[in-house]
């Protein structure tokens, strides 16, 4: 049996097994621990309650309105209904004549909105347009709007206003600017 280390010497290699084995074991348990509170956290989206982490909300395709949908009528060509819904989100090849316009909104804490309208050609020009029930410009921005009491600012004034605000101070006419050359010039060219 082997003495005691002399000298700084390290001890023999059977002591140090078992303490390897035990640091080892711990490192895995914890490491095990960790990974194991991350995945908690994709659960409940904060730690311990307190940090949670920013979320960014998720907008893809066209957003389609009322007004929008109302000015696509049957007889207008493709590029007439680009101008007014945008570049569809789906042309298919293999279905030529139809345009899927698909509008996803995915924001952290709210339902997530999915409208999708469908325009079908026959010989390039619209036949006809299927949307389901399409929200107005106002009750849109409305529905994407963190704000929860938005109002339009006022931009005109009321016939009160306008008799309160001061009359324009009149100023005079600046001098007339003499008429022609005020010295003669010899011509340029002779003749």
């Amino acid at each position: 049996m082997p003495g005691p280390p002399r000298n700084g010497a390290h001890p023999p290699l059977p002591v140090l097994l078992p303490m390897r084995r035990s640091v080892l074991v711990s490192c895995v348990l914890l490491g095990s621990l960790l990974l194991g509170g991350c995945e908690s956290l994709q659960r409940t989206d904060s730690l311990f309650g307190l940090i949670t982490p920013y979320r960014i909300d998720i907008v893809q395709g066209n957003a389609i309105t009322q007004e929008q949908a109302a000015r696509v009528k049957p007889g207008l060509n493709r590029l007439q209904v680009r101008d007014v819904l945008g570049t569809p989100l789906i042309a298919d090849p293999f279905h030529a004549n139809r345009w899927d316009y698909i509008f996803t909104l995915r924001r952290p804490g709210a339902e997530p909105q999915r409208r999708s309208v469908v325009v079908l050609f026959e010989n390039d020009v619209v036949k006809s347009i299927e949307a389901p029930a399409l929200p107005s410009e106002r009750e849109f921005v409305a529905s994407i709007s963190r704000f929860k009491d938005i109002r339009a600012p006022k931009l005109e004034l009321s016939q009160e206003e306008r008799a309160a605000l001061p009359l324009p101070v009149k100023r005079e006419a600046p001098p007339a600017e003499p008429m022609g050359p005020i010295r003669d010039y010899p011509p340029l060219e002779k003749s």
